[in-house]
């Protein structure tokens, strides 16, 4: 039987937001076996007004741009994506985040940061068995040219094509089996990549204010105008199934299962992932044996598994 985990300490991270702009300071604090994981806002709490939401899909209102979390009290996290993916991939399962502002600082535009701080931490194993969703018949959703879709695997495979017409993108594809680390070595330090359009078209309406080169891999057509270049050849799809085990995170434990993502992005997993709910038929919870955790990302992961970076 494999048993739930939490950190073994509290962790703090400071940074900026992707999209206000605004600083802000996490604390990651080690929750109780069953706990989830949880977003405070701390700024709100100290007002004397609801300040607690769980990262779940039923929480997700299903934006383009980023993952948010939208409570029933009004309590609203922004860009949590790779703090998901960072505690999924190092195998967390149980954690209490606090947070002092409304967006979760973007820091390299990778997950990497996050994921260092957790190793550095270090994990504390709990009394509780570990529980994970299994697929048990094929669910999709499209959009046009995208497309997700979830079908039955013994472990978590993530399976994502992107096309693009920009030449420092294109079209790129890549598969990864997410047991043994391989979240951390291949994918962690992999940044959230944009278009300069897209970039100018964000902040005239707002968005993207604390968006830099130093955060994002910006391209133009075939030229890629982040100091440095890039840290793969295919760091922009690296990037997507980054995203994508993120979003799958909300699902509330593991998935066991094959996601293939088609140009898919933030609201179509979170659409995904209503679908595979929306039917008992379509999962099923299961105790996770040893078998199963080595096939779940986190297993074994030490800091020497953290890759360099310029």
């Amino acid at each position: 039987m494999t048993r739930q985990t939490t950190l073994a300490r509290d962790i703090t991270i400071t940074g900026t937001g992707l999209h206000s702009g605004r600083p802000a300071r996490l604390r990651l604090q080690p929750a109780r076996a069953g706990h989830g994981i949880v977003f405070c806002r701390a700024d709100l709490a100290r007002a004397g007004r609801p300040a607690d939401v769980a990262a779940l899909w039923s929480n997700v209102p299903g934006e383009p741009l980023n993952t948010r979390l939208a409570g029933a009290d009004g309590v609203s996290v922004g860009t949590i994506e790779h703090l998901m993916a960072a505690l999924a991939g190092t195998g967390v399962h149980n954690v209490l985040v606090e947070i002092d502002g409304p967006e979760v600082p973007i820091l390299d535009g990778s997950a990497r940061g996050f994921v260092g701080a957790i190793l550095s931490s270090g994990l504390r194993r709990l009394g509780a068995p570990l529980e994970a969703i299994e697929v048990l018949r094929p669910v999709e959703v499209r959009s046009g040219e995208a497309a997700a879709r979830l079908d039955p695997a013994a472990g978590l495979v993530i399976d994502f094509t992107i096309d693009f017409p920009d030449a420092a993108i294109g079209r790129q594809q890549r598969t990864l089996a997410m047991g043994n680390g391989a979240f951390v070595r291949t994918l962690c330090d992999s940044r959230t990549f944009c278009r300069r359009s897209d970039v100018e078209a964000m902040q005239a309406a707002g968005l993207g204010l604390g968006g830099t080169l130093e955060n994002a891999v910006v391209v133009d057509g075939a030229d890629v105008l982040t100091p440095g270049g890039l840290r793969h050849a295919d760091e922009a799809v690296r990037h997507k199934m980054l995203d994508a085990l993120g979003d799958l995170a909300t699902a509330g434990a593991p998935i066991l299962g094959r996601y293939t993502g088609l140009r898919a992005g933030h609201a179509m997993t979170n659409a995904l992932l209503r679908a595979l709910f929306a039917d008992a038929a379509n999962w099923r919870r299961v105790t996770v044996d040893e078998v199963q955790a080595a096939e779940l990302p986190g297993v074994g992961v030490t800091p020497a598994d953290l890759p360099d970076v310029a």
